[in-house]
């Protein structure tokens, strides 16, 4: 049978009425909010890197790499075909190509190579822009990045490695750090008995001499998790006889052999499914002390605080994707006679999701500042130490909420893995659990408000310049500044508190810099009350098309 006959017996009908794949146009400058939010908190000497990376990142074949990477997951390779154990972990070459992409781009680095102001709100656009594709790459990126402010605290330390870790070649080969163009760092806190509650830790480290930060050790237990276990080296905690302490793990020793460090099995998780996470064993491992003996916690809790700020980046991410398929699919998806973005209902739920969106992003850009200039500024240090825990608490909680409300305004076709959004859904509880679940996060901005008051009164300081702007806002952050003044019972009320603290942020973010459309709709329903409890419920005199329109991304 001819090809053109075969194809018209085959034929039963056209396909019609489906939107196009959103993909081939430039995920930055289609992003009005993140473009605006760039050049206000200082980043916009990066515009033209982002909207380069911005349209790589929204290229057919950077999504398709998205997809290849999480179809073939990472598989342990515990012993070599002649039983010789090897620890190895083998990926998919597509997860090694957005690795070498992101290298290249320096999202593991870019505030520590160029230190210029705004070097941390160019990397999180950056951040931003890949979560948008894949967030399987994220933990090994992130935690690189955030391993050097606790590995300077460590000079001798910081001199061997940090040249590695700061390198802008991606080199996954499996050797020892001297002969690599380029290391990645891992991190290796949490135990079966403890969980987030690391000070019960039972791993030993026993002094090969003398003993001291930066001196050799062995260590010997077990880590329930460790991130990236193919990473060069490992931040991990472990106790001596004064305390707990953190030190460098490297996976081969100075002598080019490798390092007892024994990976038991890779985790099988509900997300993240392109990047390994795993259990590992300790058994007399060679490590040196990074910072004072018996201070592990706060030696390493400068990883953790900058790697909170890469949670709240990759929620964030997670939602604009959300959003932008949501509203492109609603442009050209027709049901009961009309486009499905001029129906009242989807109308009300996409402009709703746009609204959460465009606080979590100006939410970010924000917290990114800070970190560029906390060092020299004492109060953006103190306010972003405890506006980071705020602002992961809260739009890491809001991210799964949004995406489930984007996968329903596809149908069944948003239930499907190739729409994306069922991976999105998948990774999007991760950022809430990762580096302090919920409740940790709320009991360390209890502790923060209790220790270092004066994080507070940078806090609240920053809503002041809003107040006036609006008469809700005002009402709002008057009764917040109620339940921060009633210590009873703080525990109980902790997640409520910290959601009023996240949302009172966002408040005067809106009525600082969003439209007035934009500004008005989120103080109706977040700050005053007018909403129900799921999107969609936002009040009939909300201007939902501009809304709508300013959130969703145009291809040519």
């Amino acid at each position: 049978m001819p090809t053109d006959e075969a194809a018209r017996f085959y034929q039963t009908h056209e396909v019609e009425n489906q939107a196009p794949p959103l993909q081939n146009y430039d995920a930055f400058t289609e992003d009005r909010v993140l473009v605006v939010a760039v050049e206000r908190e200082g980043g916009g000497w990066a515009q033209e890197r982002l909207t380069e990376f911005g349209a790589l990142m929204a290229s057919e074949r950077v999504i398709a790499l998205g997809f290849q990477a999480n179809e073939n997951p990472p598989i342990l390779r515990t012993h070599d075909r002649f039983g010789h154990r090897i620890d190895e972990v083998k990926f998919h070459p597509a997860w090694h190509e957005l690795m070498e992409i992101s290298i290249a781009a320096e999202l593991h680095a870019i505030p520590w190579n160029d230190p210029r102001p705004g070097a941390h709100v160019a990397r999180s656009a950056l951040n931003f822009l890949l979560h948008q594709v894949e967030s399987g790459i994220g933990c090994p990126l992130t935690m690189t990045f955030a391993g050097v402010p606790a590995i300077r605290q460590q000079p001798d330390v910081a001199d061997e490695w940090i040249p590695k870790l700061t390198s802008k070649v991606y080199d996954p080969r499996f050797l020892p750090s001297e002969q690599k163009r380029g290391a990645l760092l891992g991190m290796a806190m949490t135990e079966k008995q403890g969980g987030s509650d690391v000070r019960t830790n039972s791993t030993r480290a026993t002094a090969i001499g003398a003993g001291g930060p930066g001196r050799e050790y062995l260590l010997t237990g077990h880590k329930w998790f460790c991130s990236a276990p193919m990473c060069d080296a490992f931040l991990t905690l472990a106790k001596t006889n004064v305390g707990l302490c953190c030190f460098l793990v490297p996976r081969w020793l100075p002598d080019g052999t490798k390092n007892r460090f024994f990976i038991q099995r890779l985790k099988d998780k509900l997300g993240n499914r392109s990047n390994a996470s795993s259990e590992i064993e300790y058994s007399d491992t060679w490590a040196r002390m990074v910072g004072e003996e018996g201070r592990g916690v706060p030696t390493i809790i400068e990883m953790v605080n900058h790697t909170r700020l890469d949670c709240v980046v990759g929620s964030a991410a997670l939602m604009r994707q959300a959003v932008a398929q949501a509203t492109h699919h609603a442009a050209h998806r027709r049901a009961f006679g009309r486009l499905l973005i001029d129906q009242p209902q989807m109308q009300n739920v996409l402009a709703d999701m746009a609204l959460e969106s465009e606080a979590a992003t100006l939410l970010m850009m924000r917290l990114a500042r800070a970190y560029d200039e906390a060092p020299a500024d004492e109060s953006q240090r103190r306010f972003s130490r405890i506006a980071t825990a705020v602002s992961k608490y809260w739009i890491c909680k809001r991210a799964p909420e949004l995406v489930v409300e984007a996968m329903e305004s596809h149908g069944g076709a948003g239930y499907v893995e190739e729409s994306i959004l069922p991976r999105l859904f998948r990774e999007s509880p991760l950022n809430s659990i990762w580096e302090g679940s919920g409740n940790v996060i709320c009991l360390d901005v209890l502790r923060a408000i209790s220790r270092e008051p004066e994080s507070l009164e940078a806090f609240m300081d920053e809503l002041t310049p809003a107040r006036g702007g609006d008469k809700r806002f005002d009402r709002f952050i008057g009764d917040l500044q109620n339940e921060l003044d009633d210590r009873n019972d703080v525990e109980y009320r902790a997640r409520r508190l910290v959601e009023q603290m996240a949302l009172g942020l966002q408040g005067a973010l809106m009525v600082q810099h969003a439209e007035n459309a934009v500004a008005d709709a989120f103080l109706a329903s977040r700050l005053n009350g007018e909403y129900g409890h799921v999107f969609g419920t936002l009040p009939t005199v909300t201007r939902f098309k501009q809304i709508i329109e300013r959130a969703r991304p145009k291809m040519e």
